[in-house]
This record gives C-alpha cells, structure tokens and sequence, in this order.
C-alpha cells in the first residue's frame, strides 16, 4: 500500500534540481520561453511559488513511498481563503522506473484525502496537451477539461 510523507529537505533539494530544468524544457517545447532564458525563468518561479521551501504556508509536498522505498511526490498547494476552498497540484511525478505500476493513480487519490483533510472542495492542476499519459490518467481519476489553449505552428 502506498503513502504520502511529507517531503524531507534532502528529497525537496533533488526534486529542485530535476523539476526546474525539466519544466524550463517544457516550457521551451511548448513555445512558451526561449531556450536561452528558460532555466533561470523557471529557477525564479520556484523561488516565488516556495519562498520558504518544504515550510512555505499552504504548500505540500509529499514523498510518495511503496514500503520503504520511494517512488515519486506530488506538490499540492491550498487556496483555503478562496470562497471555493481549492487546492491546485503542481507537480505529480513517478520515478522513471516505477512507472506503468498504478503509482500516479495511488498518488492523485492519496492527495484528494490530504486535500479533503483540508477543508478543499475542488483541486485543479495543468497538463501540457503533448503530455498523453498524464491526460489519460487525470481524466481516469475525474478531472475535466476547463479550458484548452491550442495552436498552430506556421
């Protein structure tokens, strides 16, 4: 059975150093940044989002563990003061290794508790539309599209 723990300092430092450069290459592949500004745009973002790290007021971060071993986190933020009461996940990942085993799943349902122990009403999250497996496991889970921004390369 799995569970969240809250993320220690050594698991926030390594997750800092995959996340950043990985969302500043999907940012750059999604036309949205130029690969020149990309990490220090996506650095800074960081910085801003979890001023305080792992102690940043209405931030969780959770260490996904199988047994004693772990297998990914999930990065869920509250909006406890918005009228709707909603929470928003930035990041779900699975280790590359452990992926194809229901760990996503386990993690977005796991997190859904958190959030209900919360007081939040709803959680939303972004996908970038390239990303298909995320998309099909979002939407298995019950998340609904709410907006889509398309284009088209010239």
């Amino acid at each position: 059975m799995s569970k969240l723990l809250p993320m220690t300092q050594v698991e926030y430092d390594a997750f800092l150093n995959r996340t950043i450069p990985d969302y500043a290459a999907d940012k750059v592949r999604a036309g949205q940044w130029a690969e020149s500004e990309a990490l220090e745009r996506s650095r800074k973002e960081f910085e801003e989002l979890l001023p305080q790290g792992v102690q940043t007021k209405d931030h969780y971060l959770y260490t996904l563990y199988d047994g004693e071993q772990a297998v990914g986190l999930i990065w869920l933020r509250a909006n406890p003061d918005r009228p709707t009461k909603d929470g928003f996940i930035f990041e779900l990942y699975v280790e590359e290794d452990q992926r194809g085993k229901g760990y996503g799943k386990q993690a977005m349902l796991l997190i859904e508790e958190k959030a209900r122990e919360l007081g939040l009403k709803a959680i939303g999250l972004h996908v970038f539309g390239s990303n298909k497996v995320a998309r099909n496991l979002y939407e298995a889970v019950g998340y609904e599209t709410t907006s889509v921004n398309m284009s088209k390369k010239l």
